[in-house]
């Protein structure tokens, strides 16, 4: 009399093989007992995870009442789904979790963000100007729809559950968490009022509610940008682009206020090497270029000499170092001649030129401008390296945008880290000297890429993750998952939220913005999402 099964979400088995006693097909019945009740109880992989517990010649009995009459039987095979927990609801996050619920399909897998709302750099890193950019939100959704899928926001792993308590309930944990903070420019001044991130004023204008506060003073004629990355290019263009343009996209509603009050009339990107290393995009390039109401100023000079290596250069930064000369080279036109003098915003590469110093006020209140290094390339093509020459320059500035990259940060004191690289060490996506933990995303290569960088990275780890479950590598046991996890959170005050609740919000950013015309007027305040979600 064998019964046989798989266990759904909160220990619930559903037959998928009729057996006598009068159950049949697809019943349901509860199994409540927390993971190690059976130690006796041994597992052995076949497949893709379909995982059998085969009792020791000892009966199992469980409470009648549970069951219907007959039940009262020693489970000689049963099909046990691995419970799969996933720390970050980024790309990264939810692409890992795609790939798992895609191969395996008896997997259920638990999606754990710190925020109240999902999505990660999707919501609060690309630009608001970048709608198409987003779409992928769409996939994700549909991967939360799965009913083998569950998000539980609110959670901060590391401080409201610990990696070691989730490797308890969960067959395997994947770290999904991203880079959530930035480098330091580690130069004196940086710590002046008007010095401030990249990540920070991106977060700002994105509503990421640990930056809704952040405040930047914008009244300043010259705003300095340290780093040549798509990053740097998006927060030029968010200083300089005419704001009814930006009343149209999801950008807060406080960052709109301020733009519309800046007096930032002029912006340099700064980068310690040339142009041949710069780091944006043609993409992003092209934006700069064609920018409604803003001029470039790109000095010739920087260009000279490279047209032979230019020639040399892979496809894509070929076009792009086209592209640059021809705008710094170009002589303007005399229609172009009085659009350049009518128009009051300008911005500008300056290349070879490293941060030294920060400048204060007179009154030492606030940045007044940087002292920047004057550099020299030694060695050619990606691997050139920059040097001091000796000189330097002042630029006069009351702004100073550091984007010089993000970093991650160890999130448990179990989980090994790299804090020189800013990585979990790992082989193909498992961590190293952790059976069971895995990581994928930036906390696994490095902040890096673009979103579907990240894809292939995260089904790399979500493959590693599913060969290991099919050759019995990972321990062994029965896991209850969010079962276990759950009254844990309850005990020390934490509330979850679920993906319904963020569809809560959702609707309501929705209504907020097609009031005002835009796609979504997104929530800031997390206490008032909270109110939202109850209500």
């Amino acid at each position: 009399m064998a019964l046989r099964g798989r266990c759904g979400r909160g220990g619930t088995w559903v037959v998928t093989q009729g057996w006598r006693g009068g159950a049949s097909r697809g019943s349901r019945v509860l199994v409540s007992q927390p993971a190690g009740v059976w130690p006796w109880l041994s597992m052995a992989p076949q497949g893709w995870g379909y995982w059998r517990w085969a009792a020791r010649p000892r009966a199992l009995l469980l409470p009648g009442a549970a069951f219907p009459f007959g039940f009262r039987q020693l489970f000689s095979t049963l099909e046990l789904a691995p419970h799969i927990c996933v720390v970050g609801s980024g790309p990264a996050g939810f692409y890992t979790a795609q790939h798992l619920l895609k191969h395996h399909p008896q997997a259920q897998v638990d999606i754990y963000e710190k925020q109240l709302v999902p999505f990660g750099l999707v919501r609060f890193g690309v630009a608001p100007d970048h709608p198409e950019v987003k779409n992928v939100i769409n996939t994700f959704t549909q991967t939360a729809y799965s009913p083998r899928c569950a998000f539980r926001g609110n959670v901060t792993v590391g401080r409201d559950v610990s990696v070691s308590e989730l490797q308890e309930a969960y067959h395997a944990v994947v770290l999904s968490y991203g880079a959530e903070d930035h480098r330091t420019l580690g130069i004196p001044g940086e710590e002046l009022p008007g010095v401030i991130s990249a990540r920070d004023f991106v977060g700002w204008y994105n509503g990421l509610p640990e930056n809704r506060k952040l405040a930047p003073n914008l009244n300043c004629d010259t705003a300095l940008i340290l780093g040549q990355g798509n990053v740097a290019l998006d927060v030029a263009r968010i200083l300089l682009t005419p704001t009814e343009l930006l009343e149209k996209t999801d950008i807060t509603a406080e960052a709109l206020k301020v733009l519309k009050q800046s007096q930032v009339q002029r912006v340099w990107i700064v980068g310690r090497r040339g142009p041949l290393q710069a780091a944006f995009t043609i993409k992003e390039l092209r934006e700069m270029i064609n920018l409604p109401g803003s001029q470039p100023l790109l000095d010739p000079t920087d260009f000279s000499g490279l047209e032979e290596l230019i020639k040399e250069a892979p496809r894509p930064r070929k076009r792009l170092l086209e592209l640059l000369v021809r705008t710094a080279l170009k002589p303007p036109e005399a229609k172009g001649a009085d659009r350049r003098a009518e128009t009051p915003r300008t911005w500008g590469l300056r290349f070879l030129r490293s941060p030294q110093k920060v400048l204060a006020s007179p009154d030492g209140g606030r940045v007044a401008g940087i002292r920047l290094d004057v550099m020299r390339l030694e060695g050619s093509g990606e691997n050139a390296q920059a040097v001091p020459t000796g000189a330097v320059e002042d630029v006069p500035c009351g702004l100073v945008l550091s984007s010089v990259g993000y970093k991650s940060h160890p999130i448990d004191p179990t989980v090994p880290f790299d804090p020189k690289l800013g990585i979990i060490p790992n082989s193909e996506g498992r961590v190293l000297g952790a059976p069971g933990l895995y990581c994928s995303g930036w906390v696994k290569r490095g902040p890096t890429g673009v979103i579907a960088t990240t894809m292939n990275d995260s089904f790399l780890t979500g493959q590693a993750l599913l060969q290991d479950l099919e050759e019995g590598v990972l321990p062994l046991g029965p896991k209850l998952g969010y079962a276990i996890i759950e009254p844990l959170l309850k005990n020390r005050g934490v509330q979850p939220v679920s993906f319904e609740d963020w569809e809560k919000l959702d609707d309501e950013e929705v209504a907020q913005g097609q009031a005002v015309g835009k796609p979504r007027e997104k929530l800031v305040d997390p206490q008032q999402m909270l109110r939202i979600i109850r209500h």
